[in-house]
């Protein structure tokens, strides 16, 4: 069964707000550095890794004028390809991105990529998306549109960020995909449905030089839809996603 993979960043994590930790080359660019681990890569609410965990790392230069590009990498595992009557071959996901960040006032600001995502030793999984995202005063709304090999869709997302007490940091995201063809079937096949919704409530604080977070995921796929659709019928569901990154 096919599942759409791609890039998985937090919306204000490929921009130029990352200046303010990463490694000055001069004036004009700087370099940041990411490497991560989660207890489970999941993408749009669908776990990537089959609910094991995941090494990711993220390069990113960017300029002062809101430019930047980068590279960004995650183990995945799809499990059994029935089709071919044995495991995928490809065991990581690699990430290039170009974009453009455009601060328009202190609380204001567009976030605008293009992303492709590859999968070596399994071509057919490659794609791109290209996102769009305006930030102001804390909330965000955006979308994206995705393309890959066999399939296409259109994804919205709206969401909250702020700072609680204890300098927690609060984000709370919904989105809605769209692959505007019946992908999602019920048990018996009898009927099908063409987008879902996945939800995310993240938490997150900076502590001995290290952002630690805890998410809560879900979506509203039944288990034989996600069964359809993944390969797998509990790839889908409610989890926590803990986590833990750096960036130099």
């Amino acid at each position: 069964m096919r599942i759409h993979r791609h890039l998985t960043l937090a919306i204000a994590a490929a921009t130029c707000s990352l200046q303010a930790s990463a490694i000055e080359l001069n004036e004009q660019l700087a370099l940041s550095i990411t490497p991560a681990i989660y207890s489970d890569y999941r993408n749009s609410g669908i776990s990537q890794t089959l609910g094991d965990p995941a090494a990711q790392f993220d390069l990113m230069l960017s300029h002062a004028s809101g430019l930047y590009a980068g590279l960004w990498t995650s183990n995945v595992e799809f499990g059994y390809d029935w089709e071919n009557d044995d495991d995928f071959g490809t065991r990581q996901e690699i990430d290039y991105y170009l974009g453009y960040y455009w601060q328009i006032t202190d609380a204001i600001s567009l976030d605008g990529y293009y992303n492709r995502y590859t999968f070596p030793g399994e071509s057919q999984f490659n794609g791109s998306d290209i996102y769009l995202t305006l930030d102001a005063y804390g909330f965000f709304i955006g979308g994206k549109h995705s393309h890959d090999t066999d399939e296409t869709a259109f994804s919205k997302y709206a969401g909250y960020r702020t700072q609680l007490p204890l300098e927690i940091n609060l984000e709370l995201r919904w989105e809605n995909v769209d692959y505007k063809d019946g992908v999602f079937f019920n048990a018996d096949f009898s009927d099908s449905r063409e987008d879902y919704d996945n939800w995310q409530v993240s938490l997150s604080r900076d502590l001995a030089g290290v952002t630690w977070g805890v998410s809560y995921v879900d979506t509203d796929l039944s288990d034989a839809e996600c069964l359809s659709f993944s390969g797998y019928e509990d790839l889908c569901g409610a989890d926590l996603v803990f986590s833990a990154s750096k960036t130099f």
